[in-house]
């Protein structure tokens, strides 16, 4: 009000002077003076006129001084170009005078608004009650059109505020404001009729438009639109220039506030859960709120599918019965995010190729997956997801926000995930306590396929009498795994880096995409057995572990997973040691206790095993043999001429030819055979996945290593008894009274076999 005042002021002065000079020059003969003082005096009048009102008015004062001029002094040629050069000057000086008082005019009733706008911007918390303030205050900008702020969509900006309101909720992104959003630049029109892209607001009558972008991370997020009925002042568009920059600069703030906000108070919420269900529950109930979106879930990688940890804002039916079964391998964008490591955002859910059926089939048009990555996975296995069933833009800095946010809530998820495998150990070692060794096997096993991360699938081999067995297994065939045991040479082939680390207890990966996994397999165990019971060709990815005790392998933990050849990583290999010391403790303590039990169903003096162990082996490998349809052959043997050998040379002479007997046929034995010390001078031996052809051959050796012992000229022989399922019965009974009969008959026909 000072500048518009004193701008008064001058041209009250300057109004004084005008006309104190045309009074002088008319009265000047009535005052005394002099007839040459009246073209100065009425050159004064013609330069204040022209300084004041501009050139027009300036030739009128001129014309009128030389009328005056004319009648009272006579008018020179020199006196009118005087004059002329008088309102010349005088209207190049006045006209800066008078471009400088319009600019700071402008430019303070510029500021003065822009001022009130922005005392009311630091109030606002929120980014879309600061956008949606903008049209109310700057409305003295725009006399008979409007002011709103429009957001962008994929091809059309929708309106988020007005002043009037408009009957237009969105328009085309090819008018002024769609450029604005385009160019990321303001874009001017002083004259629309001149634009031809420029779209009409019905009722409005509009000569200029403003269209502003506002940024927020560099991105422009809304464009801020005033028409007006006259052209903007130059002063006015550098003004409100400068007012949308403020307006960005106050969206970066809340930004930074809104994300320092939401991830303090994850930090906070982390410390406080227990388990990572509560954190993937409390995180959503953030995150929605502070997004404003509807839904979300937390996804954890289980294999062959996603199982949802937690989840928020899901109501419809169709979308609970996914969440209850899970996501297949492969189904949804959250696999495709699990693969590539990438976040992945849309506003147009419900047309994404690969998408859910039954979200899509709800419309939902926003939708946003992202990792939260873990330390040492090389995929991320815990996946969120959120979304809004109305379609809007991901902004640049909510995509920052998703990011840093679910980084957190990995090193959150880390420090769970530690504090849930060593509850998992202490429920070991406890049951350790409570349970015979030989029960905890599977529960061993599934508990290390639920804390390792990659795993589905898995098995536990156990040393036993110089072999590997298969003691429990998840995924796959245990009774038909129990079939190939393995040697320990098959097992350091299978393991694959060396005695020196096997014997260090260090774990090992085989990935599908680098070695075929089940071409190691096949070179060490049967492949009809591991086809099938061990389903080798399914295997995408194996984790070893070799459970090691006082520097011997004591077991072979294997973890499978069916889908995923990278499903393993440096994570899985810290999850599966921490199950190396209890399970060795566990198997130490089984084989002091099997050892317990061999003793009782071993020979003192052979070391073989006795009759008790052979009707406990046969009875088993028999089942075996009935359910998977694989032929099984027996042997009884009673040596002949051994009791030549006890009265002759005395029983120590006797017990070394028992002992003699036993370490040949011992060292003859092959692999998955058992021999037993049936008592006395007799021995059986039991031939698994053996016809009764092969049995022959074998036991024609055995019969032959007998025969070839001698003590003092007393050379021993055997009478033998074969019998094979399933040509001579299906039972135990059956088949061992076959044997023993055709052992007599080989006995009484003096032949070493009867078959």
């Amino acid at each position: 009000m000072n500048r518009a005042f004193n701008w008064s002021a001058v041209n009250l002065v300057y109004g004084v002077i005008a006309v104190s000079s045309l009074t002088l020059t008319i009265f000047s003969d009535f005052l005394g003076a002099q007839p040459s003082y009246k073209l100065p005096f009425l050159m004064i009048f013609t330069a204040t006129t022209a300084s004041i009102y501009g050139l027009k008015w300036g030739f009128a004062a001129s014309a009128l001084s030389a009328v005056l001029l004319a009648r009272l002094a006579g008018l020179q040629a020199w006196d009118g170009l005087l004059l002329l050069l008088s309102v010349l000057i005088a209207n190049g000086i006045g006209g800066s005078l008078r471009r400088a008082h319009r600019h700071a005019r402008m430019l303070a009733r510029s500021h003065q608004l822009l001022a009130e706008a922005l005392e009311v911007l630091p109030a606002l918390e929120h980014r879309q009650a600061l956008l949606a303030s903008l049209p109310e205050h700057l409305t003295k900008f725009v006399s008979g059109g409007h002011a709103s702020v429009w957001l962008p969509q994929k091809h059309t900006l929708r309106l988020l505020a007005s002043v009037p309101t408009l009957g237009a909720q969105e328009i085309s992104a090819e008018g002024v404001v769609g450029r604005a959003f385009r160019e990321g630049r303001p874009q001017y029109v002083p004259d629309v009729r001149q634009e031809p892209s420029f779209i009409a607001a019905p009722g409005i009558n509009t000569l200029a438009e403003l269209a502003l972008p506002l940024f927020e991370r560099g991105e422009v997020v809304a464009v801020f639109n005033l028409e007006t009925e006259r052209p903007f002042w130059p002063e006015e568009v550098d003004g409100l220039i400068r007012f949308a920059e403020t307006v960005s600069l106050h969206l970066d703030r809340l930004a930074d506030l809104e994300a320092r906000r939401l991830l303090s108070d994850l930090s906070v919420e982390l410390h406080k859960v227990t388990s990572l269900e509560e954190a993937s529950e409390m995180a959503l109930s953030l995150l929605l709120q502070g997004l404003s979106l509807r839904a979300g879930v937390v996804w954890e990688v289980r294999g062959a599918r996603m199982q949802a940890l937690a989840h928020a804002g899901v109501d419809e039916p169709t979308l609970l019965e996914v969440l209850r079964e899970g996501l297949p391998y492969g189904q949804g964008r959250a696999w495709d995010v699990y693969a590539s490591g990438k976040p992945f955002f849309t506003q147009r859910y419900a047309e994404e190729p690969g998408g859910v059926q039954a979200l899509q089939a709800l419309g939902w048009r926003t939708f946003a997956a992202h990792p939260i990555p873990t330390p040492g996975s090389p995929r991320s296995r815990y996946i969120l997801v959120v979304g809004t069933p109305p379609e809007r833009n991901w902004r640049k800095a909510e995509q920052e926000l998703l990011l840093l946010f679910c980084r957190t809530l990995g090193i959150g998820f880390e420090r769970l995930i530690e504090k849930g495998r060593h509850e998992g150990v202490s429920r070991l070692v406890q049951a350790l306590l409570q349970q015979p060794s030989e029960n905890l096997y599977q529960m061993v096993l599934e508990e290390a396929i639920q804390q390792v991360p990659g795993s589905e699938a898995g098995s536990l081999m156990v040393l036993e009498n110089g072999l590997y067995r298969y003691k429990a297994a998840v995924g796959f065939d245990l009774e038909g795994l129990q079939a190939a045991p393995s040697t320990a040479a098959d097992m350091l082939n299978w393991y694959g880096l060396g005695e020196e680390r096997l014997h260090q207890g260090e774990p090992r990966i085989l990935s599908g995409e680098t070695t075929p996994i089940y071409e190691v397999s096949h070179r060490t165990a049967p492949p009809a057995v591991v086809n099938g019971a061990g389903r080798v060709h399914e295997i995408q990815a194996n984790l070893c572990l070799p459970i090691v005790f006082r520097g011997e392998v004591l077991a072979y933990l294997n973890l499978d997973n069916l889908h995923d050849p990278q499903a393993f990583g440096e994570d899985s290999l810290r999850a599966a040691q921490f199950f190396a010391a209890p399970l060795a403790t566990l198997l130490h303590d089984s084989k002091t206790h099997r050892l317990l039990e061999e003793a009782a169903l071993t020979d003192p003096l052979t070391r073989l095993p006795n009759r008790r162990a052979f009707d406990k082996a046969l009875a088993e490998e028999l089942e075996r043999a009935l359910r998977y349809g694989y032929p099984l052959s027996l042997i009884v043997m009673d040596l002949k001429g051994f009791k030549a050998v006890n009265d002759r040379l005395g029983h120590p002479t006797g017990d070394l030819a028992l002992i003699r007997v036993a370490e040949l046929l011992e060292k003859e034995r092959r692999s998955g055979d058992y021999l037993f010390r049936w008592g006395g001078d007799e021995f059986a031996a039991i031939f698994p996945h053996t016809d009764k052809t092969e049995a022959v051959a074998v036991t024609t050796r055995y019969a032959q290593i007998i025969e070839s012992i001698c003590f003092n000229g007393l050379r021993l022989g055997v009478n033998i008894g074969l019998a094979a399922y399933p040509e001579d019965g299906g039972s135990p009974e059956k088949l061992l009274s076959t044997a023993d009969n055709r052992m007599y008959e080989a006995k009484a026909m003096g032949i070493p076999l009867k078959s």
